[in-house]
């Protein structure tokens, strides 16, 4: 005789989730199959992006997400230099702009030194590391305040299925723009 378990709604839930992730994942991947380094960081549009972009700055976002659920909002904050002000910041005239700022615009180009193939290892390892997050976590319905930023209204929380489902939605809706990148890089149809 052998016996079976049925998973419990919330595991299943959680790994609809993560399935729903990874497909995303693959989807925004696939579309750099192929490139060189060079045409990873070529920006064929008009818009500053660019496929090693996409995939660094999505990777940056699951990674920052991810600490949320695990540490709340001190793992993103959004401090502002002495005397600088959102509307400074916004209006491109503030005197000293904020190193998570410097590190945002970053993320979505490919610097000197970079390479396709580091860019998805260190994806690939944030995924990893997004996996062990989710499966640690007792309840997804487990909440954290937001932290203060113009975004975000006061007193907003997130729970961790919600931060989830975010992180699905950015990932797909990057891998949405990068095939358009690679359909005008180089007339290449992800399929």
């Amino acid at each position: 005789m052998t016996a079976t378990t049925t998973p419990s709604p919330a595991d299943t839930e959680r790994a609809d989730l993560l399935a729903q992730l990874t497909t995303a994942r693959s989807a925004l991947t696939h579309t750099t199959r192929g490139l060189s380094d060079e045409q990873a960081g070529e920006r064929p549009t008009v818009s500053a992006l660019c496929l090693g972009g996409l995939i660094k700055h999505v990777a940056s976002t699951e990674e920052g997400w991810m600490r949320f659920v695990v540490d709340g909002p001190s793992a993103m904050r959004y401090d502002l230099p002495d005397g600088v002000t959102w509307a400074d910041l916004t209006a491109g005239t503030a005197r000293e702009v904020p190193q998570w700022a410097v590190d945002r615009q970053n993320d979505f180009r490919m610097l000197p030194g970079e390479t396709l193939a580091g860019i998805v290892a260190r994806y690939e390892q944030v995924a990893a590391r997004s996996e062990e997050v989710i499966a640690s976590v007792p309840d997804l319905s487990a909440t954290h305040p937001l932290p203060e930023a113009p975004w975000h209204e006061p007193g907003e929380v997130r729970s961790v299925r919600r931060v989830l489902m975010h992180v699905i939605a950015e990932t797909a809706q990057h891998a949405g723009h990068a095939d358009i990148l690679r359909e005008t890089l180089d007339s290449q149809k992800p399929t």
